[in-house]
């Protein structure tokens, strides 16, 4: 049978229209690529070059107002915005949202997404945006207890009333979210609770809370543990074998013992009255362990039926935070114990399926090795809280696969002229090259100071030597090399040009294919010499060279660079805040 054409393009067209009205019907969602999972929207990777707007910004408009227009400017695409479960649902039963829906309209007018954060029972480990009638009513809204017997302005896991009150707001808000959202995916993400964890102690010690602990570990949390045993977190892997590996037995049995009640908690782990060297490892270690299993679990099953509540009217993707264990923070209860740490990302996984990931507010200075930690197991990384650090944002990108970074309180810090928005600029300047790489062994990213040595890798099939040159003079042509001094004379030590601006500097390198890539870097100018790692001619040469950017997918050229600003074809630059695409071949 044969159409016209008149037909044939008109049945393309009804195609074409299908396909756009389906896209924009699906839903924002997590897709793994690789090792790394990343954020969809409108069928696309999204890169969520983020902020975080403080605490309470977002619970007024008016303060907003003249805040959109500096986020925009900073090279943003996305805002993290919290809804206070206490603005939401002032009067139990009785909910308003005209502060969430002037959140969206001015978000879309400015051309933003956002993540949302729900400080529903928790904010920080405690429960500060919980209603006013959830606080006065303390006897159906139960508060931890200390190992005082104090009690504390934070709720119980324990506490059904409260996980079910603050699932019937958080399923409220989600319904009436698609009602308003649903076509636009404004918001692409929801972070359910804040840092949660009990603080002051190491679990709660509620009556409640201490017949669960002296009852047996529950049988499912058993059965994950022993089906993933090959996989598990060494830190829990680490503490099971340390008491025989139980299939059975209270928390104390099977994970050891908790805190002695001789030990009195402290605000935080100093030096004294730990040793140099404790304040140094104990953050990367384990204290009390079943009293930090017994917490991550109970946290998780509650957390999970909101998840679930939500999904079941809205089902974007989820996350949970974390508040990191660090120097100052070494043991549970001065960190939030039980919050979705790493060394617990197992019993998370077990007790809140519906969650989709973990996610760390990173202000260690420890940037990588807690990435690494939070990666394990297929973990997605997004980074909800963190400094503002522009190398960091290259680095969580391009060497971690994230899907987000997002400096706290963006709103006092933002600016055009910025270099966190000078370093967004570039990350979305080639976010394609960077997406289609992520889970994959064809990109990475670096940080250098000024002094480094070369950093030396294998990418694409070569072997490429980074070094870092700073805000100095960049090499105009190859160096001569220098004559031998006479015997009787010392060499005099190299002049150095003088140095000015940041003291370090970030690179993304990807290779998009052979004998091909797409670089950006901030902070200062890099070099990069290139070896072949595959039979064939030795010498690689300097092919076309072009700064520019990727527009709506495609690669836009800005110029076409040779003669001084590649060393006369013979040395690769990367400029500071600049992006290029770079050929490169082998001659003999």
């Amino acid at each position: 049978m044969h159409f016209s054409s008149t037909v044939r393009f008109a049945c393309i067209g009804i195609t074409a229209a299908l396909a756009a009205t389906l896209c924009a019907q699906e839903l924002p969602h997590l897709r793994k690529q690789g090792t790394a999972t990343q954020l969809i929207v409108e069928g696309q990777p999204f890169l969520a070059v983020a902020g975080e707007l403080g605490n309470n910004s977002a619970s007024s408009l008016e303060y907003m107002r003249p805040i959109w227009p500096r986020l925009a400017s900073a090279n943003l695409n996305t805002v993290l915005a919290a809804v206070s479960w206490a603005q939401l649902e002032p009067q139990e039963g009785k909910f308003q949202f005209e502060l969430l829906d002037g959140l969206l309209a001015e978000a879309r007018r400015h051309q933003l997404k956002l993540v949302l954060l729900w400080f529903g029972s928790w904010k920080n480990g405690l429960s500060s945006y919980v209603p006013y009638w959830v606080k006065q009513d303390y006897k159906r809204f139960p508060r931890i207890r200390l190992g005082s017997g104090r009690g504390m302005e934070l709720l119980s896991t324990f506490g059904d009333a409260s996980r079910d009150a603050d699932a019937k707001a958080f399923r409220a808000m989600m319904r009436h979210l698609k009602s308003v959202d649903g076509r636009d995916h404004t918001v692409l993400m929801i972070q359910v609770e804040n840092e949660v964890g009990v603080l002051r102690d190491s679990r709660d010690r509620s009556d409640a809370a201490n017949r669960a602990y002296s009852s047996p570990v529950p049988k499912e949390l058993m059965q994950h543990l022993a089906q993933h045993r090959s996989s598990l977190a060494p830190e829990l892997l680490e503490a099971w074998k340390g008491n025989g590996f139980k299939s059975s037995g209270t928390w104390a049995e099977v994970f050891g013992p908790g805190k002695p009640e001789s030990v009195e908690m402290p605000i935080q782990t100093t030096s004294p009255p730990l040793s140099a060297e404790e304040f140094e490892t104990a953050w990367r270690k384990l204290t009390w362990p079943s009293d930090e299993f017994f917490m991550a679990w109970h946290y998780a099953r509650y957390i999970n039926r909101i998840i679930e509540e939500g999904k079941a009217e809205y089902n974007l993707p989820m996350f949970v935070n974390a508040w990191l264990q660090g120097p100052n923070t070494a043991w549970p209860g001065t960190y939030p114990s039980g919050g979705p740490l790493p060394q617990v990302h197992d019993i998370w996984r077990a007790g809140a399926p519906a969650c989709d990931l973990l996610a760390p507010d990173l202000y260690l200075p420890q940037f990588d090795e807690v990435s690494e930690r939070f990666i394990r197991n297929g973990n997605p990384l997004f980074i909800p809280e963190t400094s503002v650090n522009p190398a960091n944002a290259l680095v969580a990108f391009g060497k971690y696969g994230a899907m987000g970074f997002s400096p706290f309180y963006i709103d006092r810090s933002a600016g055009p002229d910025t270099e966190l928005a000078a370093a967004y600029k570039v990350i979305t300047s080639m976010a394609p090259a960077i997406a289609a790489q992520q889970g994959k062994d064809t990109m990475t990213a670096i940080r250098m100071k000024l002094g480094d040595a070369p950093q030396q890798f294998e990418l694409g099939g070569y072997q490429l030597k980074v070094s870092f040159l700073g805000r100095g003079r960049i090499p105009i042509a190859p160096e001569p090399k220098p004559a031998a001094p006479a015997a009787t004379q010392a060499a005099a030590p190299a002049a150095q040009p003088a140095q000015a601006g940041p003291a370090q500097g970030a690179a993304i390198l990807a290779a998009s294919g052979p004998s091909e890539f797409y670089l950006g870097g901030i902070g200062g100018a890099f070099r990069i010499d290139l070896t072949p790692k595959t039979p064939g001619p030795g010498i690689v040469g300097i092919g076309d060279v072009q700064e520019g950017r990727f527009e709506n997918g495609k690669w836009t050229v800005i110029r076409q660079l040779g003669g001084d600003d590649t060393g006369q074809g013979e040395i690769l630059t990367l400029r500071p805040n600049t992006v290029m695409h770079v050929t490169v071949y082998r001659y003999e």
